[in-house]
């Protein structure tokens, strides 16, 4: 049976410009144990910040959008069916819709709002380093 994660787009672009960051070894595990997955919603918001002109001082635009489609390319793509609204920052629910529509076994993140609600019904949410201990 795979597992199937969840990783917010502060990680993903932490894990693109920090080659030897937590994030990157998080990024890696679970592309080694499992599989990441992406919506629609998602890969928009990756693309969207990817796009952003203060990352050219560390990775071509080209080399950004080669690392998205990669990432896209190895994931499970999926579309939530169940609406969630339980995220204090309204932006981050489409992450727990995500992990209940694909029975992730984990959401990688930074983000308070989303580390306040461990565990999100049965699937942890955990910072980078906490994954990779798991």
């Amino acid at each position: 049976m795979t597992n199937f994660y969840v990783f917010d787009t502060n990680i993903i672009v932490s894990a693109l410009l920090l080659k030897n960051s937590t994030s990157r070894q998080a990024l890696d595990k679970a592309n080694d144990t499992g599989q990441l997955l992406l919506s629609v919603e998602a890969i928009s918001e990756l693309n969207e910040v990817l796009k952003r002109n203060k990352f050219n001082k560390y990775v071509t635009e080209s080399e950004r959008m080669t690392f998205l489609a990669a990432l896209v390319r190895k994931a499970r793509l999926l579309e939530p069916r169940e609406s969630i609204v339980v995220c204090r920052d309204p932006k981050d629910n489409k992450f727990l819709e995500l992990a209940i529509a694909g029975n992730a076994k984990y959401i990688v993140t930074g983000d308070q709002d989303l580390l306040v609600l461990h565990p999100f019904r049965t699937i942890a949410v955990v910072k980078p380093h906490v994954f990779l201990a798991g």
